[in-house]
């Protein structure tokens, strides 16, 4: 893009950037071969076409839209099927909040198939079953969904009420919905585009419950797409974002399916009806684990984008006086402007740091899993859970921050934060509502707590034991040991009102529910520690220059700081801050905020996200954000007449009648 074309004020703030842009994209996309393949991977899907609008879907009613998502959806899994860069790749394109995004920017009816229904496949099928269905799954012959939420239980999944009660007699399961509350409910792709579904159901053999098991269940005719007798399926209607997924409603009559259509690589069905228990009871959280990682780097991508719109439009918008009968300044130039920017800036860089580490703590462990090691699971599923429940929760509010900090222009839907936002605040309840999994976390921290000193902790909760010693706000390691002593000390004293709960309540559940405030205070103290020590190490790391050193340090601990005044009632109660450090902390936010202003451009532009994934009017590289909104309304399709049919239908003749 040749500089005339580019807004006169972005080029002012790209020329104040002091470090190597490229140095930073390569370091957040987890290596320069990372940032190679990515950077391919979007060449090949864009310069396919798959970028370039064709329709507002905002402005199509539901069976128009459902169409131009399936369309779209079709040609976009074409294109990755001529591509040649590797399976987890091209589902990273078609269904990820990046280079997929630019075709199908609220969601993908075949986006649960590829993140869910083909992993439990991998996950939870034996060799056999993989053979039998995963090949089919890849190639598309068959579209599969994940039905475990129902109409009247969601995280809870042992209160499942739809059962799979196995037939000796015919070899065969089944499946059942006893009450309306047994629908599932929510499933994406459900409602009209998958004819295969992964579905979690009561497990009934010889009379006995044995817990919620995965079941291969067809829904509907391959050929005919009419579903199958015993099937009750449909689409649950709009939604507040995500209306590109068709999310359905599934019920069934007594329907029946093969005795072998039990995903059996862990429990196992024989066919007299023997029920053979899994070795280890928690191989079901790799599924869980994987999709609550892949929601933490689609958050801290969407914070990334709208950090990278607000931040663009706040040195291009122009608004107001700083001074009587001056020219009007850049908006990024307010104080509490920068305040509403620079720290969701510095949150989404250590939330990508965080991110990637999870993801390799998953690689690792998959590993371990295969090995029969399961002594690092629980960890894993504490973490991915809190950093889901922290990551999401963290990301919706600032992305709505951040839209309200764009004045009315961020509530045009062609700005993108509106549906930005709305993507990232459905993920706070789904795979796990947030507070539920604050007290899975919560349990862990306390099973720590209870172990025997004998036994080493987990290398994330080895602070747990340390003794308190007075820490600084001046230095990163002074900053991770305030954060952990606070995060330690929570939860010693939840743990302390758990036991005396105990005590007094009639049964353990009573005291846990009595005490969930507190447990879920220090659970999100613990995953905010864990976040902070994260973002320190990767400071840290010698590999990186010197003048990106300083701007990640400065990051760091405008986000450590930012949390501390937020949350400083607890850090002067449980980490031993004076109200002297909490002061300090107010006058070092506002100085942070001053060195960060003029590189703010420099570090979203080296986020180095598309155009047509950004796909906003207000955050384009070009700046040019009144002539991009000005063409968007102007291809609005009531636009395409000057004078609407509703005018002569409706407002003419009430107009003419002398009312």
């Amino acid at each position: 893009m040749k500089d005339f074309q580019v807004n006169p004020d972005l080029l002012e703030e790209r020329m104040l950037c002091p470090f190597d842009q490229e140095e930073l994209t390569n370091l957040l996309d987890g290596g320069k071969q990372s940032t190679e393949e990515r950077r391919r991977l979007e060449k090949y899907f864009l310069q396919s076409g798959a970028g370039k609008p064709d329709v507002d879907i905002d402005a199509l009613g539901a069976v128009e839209r459902y169409e131009y998502d399936i369309k779209k959806s079709t040609e976009l899994f074409k294109i990755a099927q001529d591509n040649n860069d590797g399976a987890m790749a091209n589902i990273k394109a078609m269904v990820g909040g990046g280079t997929g995004a630019a075709l199908m920017p609220d969601g993908t009816p075949l986006g649960l198939h590829f993140i869910m229904f083909i992993p439990t496949l991998m996950g939870q099928g034996t060799l056999d079953q993989q053979a039998e269905w995963l090949g089919r799954a890849w190639n598309m012959e068959i579209i599969g969904t994940y039905a475990q939420t129902e109409l009247g239980h969601g995280t809870f999944i042992r209160g499942l009420e739809t059962t799979a009660t196995y037939d000796e007699r015919t070899q065969e399961f089944i499946l059942h919905s006893p009450t309306i509350t047994a629908y599932k409910w929510w499933p994406g792709g459900l409602g009209k585009t998958a004819n295969h579904a992964v579905v979690m159901a009561q497990l009934i053999t010889k009379g006995q419950k044995r817990g919620p098991h995965p079941f291969f269940v067809q829904l509907r005719d391959e050929d005919t797409h009419v579903p199958l007798k015993g099937i009750k399926i449909g689409e649950i209607g709009p939604k507040l974002g995500m209306n590109s997924n068709d999310n359905g409603y599934l019920g069934f009559e007594s329907h029946r399916i093969p005795r072998k259509h039990l995903l059996m690589k862990n429990a196992q069905v024989l066919p007299d009806g023997t029920y053979v228990k899994p070795a280890q009871d928690k191989l079901s959280y790799g599924t869980m684990i994987f999709v609550r990682v892949c929601i933490v780097e689609d958050a801290c991508l969407n914070l990334k984008k709208s950090v990278t719109i607000a931040a663009r439009y706040s040195c291009v918008r122009h608004q107001s006086e700083l001074l009587p009968g001056a020219a009007e300044p850049k908006i990024m130039e307010y104080q509490t402007q920068q305040f509403k920017i620079l720290v969701p800036l510095s949150m989404c860089v250590g939330f990508v740091f965080v991110g990637q580490n999870l993801w390799q703590a998953y690689s690792h462990i998959q590993q371990d899993i295969e090995e029969g090691n399961f002594d690092k699971l629980p960890e894993l599923h504490a973490l991915s859970s809190g950093l889901k429940a922290l990551v999401t929760q963290e990301c919706a509010d600032a992305m709505d921050s951040l839209r309200r900090a764009c004045g009315g222009h961020g509530f045009m839907c062609n700005s993108n934060l509106p549906r930005l936002w709305g993507l990232v605040t459905a993920s706070c309840t789904y795979e796990g509502e947030n507070t539920v999994l604050q007290l899975q976390v919560a349990r862990f921290v306390m099973k720590c707590l209870d172990q025997d000193q004998s036994k080493p902790l987990p290398e994330s909760m080895k602070y747990l034991r340390a003794r308190d010693s007075s820490s600084t706000c001046t230095t990163i390691r002074g900053l991770v040991l305030l954060f952990q002593t606070t995060a330690r000390n929570m939860a010693l004293k939840a743990q302390l009102a758990l036991k005396a709960n105990e005590k007094t309540a009639s049964h353990k559940a009573y005291a846990w529910n009595q005490t969930t405030v507190q447990l879920s205070l220090a659970a999100l103290a613990t995953v905010r520690a864990h976040v902070v020590s994260e973002f320190a190490t990767a400071v840290e790391n010698p590999s990186i220059s010197e003048p990106l050193r300083n701007i990640l340090r400065d990051l760091f601990e405008l986000l450590a700081l930012a949390w501390i005044q937020r949350f400083s009632g607890d850090f002067l109660q449980y980490g031993g801050a004076q109200a002297v450090q909490i002061s300090w902390v107010q006058e070092r936010i506002l100085v942070l905020l001053a060195q960060i202003r003029p590189i703010a451009v420099s570090v979203v532009d080296a986020f180095d996200i598309p155009d047509e994934a950004l796909k906003s009017t207000l955050g384009s590289y070009d700046g040019r954000v009144y002539e991009r909104m000005l063409e968007a309304a102007m291809r609005g399709p009531l636009n395409e007449k000057d004078v609407p049919d509703a005018f002569h239908k409706y407002l003419k003749p009430m107009m003419q009648s002398n009312l």
